[in-house]
């Protein structure tokens, strides 16, 4: 009876032990879970600073280059400064003031390469025969660059006939065929039946100016109309705008804003990127010479009123109030916070949102903190917006090395 009794004793004991670490794993692994999602994917300081704790879990992360205006590390998270946690993307900002913009721009640019955006008979098309398709790049032709439509244009109508040979870019990845083009009797010519773009303009709003004249601004990048993806730029210029009238966003019409390029203000544009277009201003338009302002963090962020700086109705530039919500600290792209324009004054111009506002500055406790970047199709009043953060990280990088 003694050894059953002690028996039982070691069986109950191990029962004990094992439902104590399964507790124990289980709060570990809640603990870990919580970290996880109290920690965000990227965090930030400024050059100099602290980046922010989390109940004790502290940040070791590579020394940053004081002189870029973003440097980007990967960090560890560590709780007592030892246990490790999370890793994540820590990101050491220069604390640095700009201009304000709010100004409307030009846009015109040059692809890299003609872009392919229709046929003129595709039952009977050589090159679609071939296997050339809408959105394609054409990058060259009988193995030459291609720097426009006209050279296409040159070299096939002086084909004599033969074969020509295509590079083109789909999905970015470059593929090339060969198609002999038609004869047309009636243009007394050889033809290809491609219709081809290699340029475009638009209209977006400055976001914010360097005392050296660079510039950033739309929040995001020049798209394709019709595949939505990044058009790869060759070269492009800036020229002023003057806003002569607006179309009013309603639901399912997104609303836009009018107007004509002028010289007032030119200059290049050096960078298309999803987080914005970035460049040198010849000169500082003389509506954004103001006082120079803070830039704020993501972490600066807060949900509530903010106010957004834009050129509309009669041309003026003004600054109308919004709502900030539904802000996601881990946001890399162009979608980082909701934005509602609340202001009866803008929403009884433009009706809310409206294309050519991309760009516009977002301002919260007087420091510049995003930009907008996209409309909702359905609510006008509704949108978009990009950590202005995220936009500096676009325009000037430096990637550090991993903490030891």
């Amino acid at each position: 009876m003694k050894m059953r009794k002690i028996k039982g004793c070691r069986i109950a004991l191990v029962e004990k032990i094992s439902i104590a670490l399964l507790a124990l794993t289980l709060c570990i692994c809640a603990v870990l879970g919580f970290y996880d999602f109290l920690i965000p994917e990227t965090v930030s300081c400024f050059s100099g600073e602290a980046y922010p704790s989390y109940l004790g879990a502290t940040l070791e992360v590579a020394d940053a280059d004081s002189e870029a205006i973003i440097s980007l590390s990967t960090g560890q998270y560590k709780l007592f400064g030892s246990i490790p946690i999370k890793e994540v993307t820590a990101a050491s900002v220069k604390d640095m003031k700009v201009l304000v913009g709010g100004v409307p721009f030009g846009i015109k640019f040059f692809t890299k390469g003609v872009l392919v955006v229709g046929f003129d008979d595709e039952n009977s098309n050589p090159a679609f025969a071939a296997g050339l398709r809408l959105h394609d790049i054409i990058t060259q032709i009988n193995e030459k660059n291609v720097n426009g439509i006209n050279q296409i244009n040159e070299i096939i109508e002086n084909c004599n006939g033969h074969a020509v040979k295509i590079t083109y870019l789909r999905g970015g990845k470059e593929r090339s065929l060969t198609f002999t083009p038609k004869y047309s009797e009636s243009d007394k010519k050889y033809t290809c039946g491609i219709w081809l773009k290699d340029s475009g303009a638009g209209i977006g709003t400055v976001t914010y100016v360097l005392e050296d004249g660079s510039f950033g601004g739309l929040g995001h990048g020049i798209c394709d109309g019709d595949t939505g993806e990044l058009i790869a730029m060759e070269r492009g210029t800036v020229a002023g705008v003057s806003i002569n009238g607006v179309v009013r966003g309603q639901s399912g019409a997104p609303g836009e804003l009018k107007g004509y390029f002028n010289s007032t203000q030119s200059g290049v544009l050096l960078k298309n990127t999803e987080r914005g277009v970035f460049g040198i201003l010849r000169e500082i338009p003389e509506a954004v010479k103001n006082k120079p302002v803070s830039i704020g963090l993501k972490g600066d962020l807060k949900e509530g009123k903010a106010t957004v700086i834009c050129t509309v109705g009669e041309g003026e530039r003004c600054e109308y109030e919004i709502e900030i919500s539904n802000i996601n600290q881990s946001a890399t792209g162009n979608k980082c916070f909701s934005i509602k324009v609340t202001d009866d004054r803008l929403l009884s111009i433009t009706g809310g949102i409206v294309q050519g506002m991309s760009g516009s500055p977002i301002i919260q406790n007087g420091k510049l903190v995003g930009a907008v970047t996209h409309v909702l199709i359905n609510d006008p009043t509704t949108g978009y917006g990009i950590f202005i953060e995220n936009m500096l990280n676009a325009e000037n990088t430096k990637v550090m090395p991993k903490a030891a």
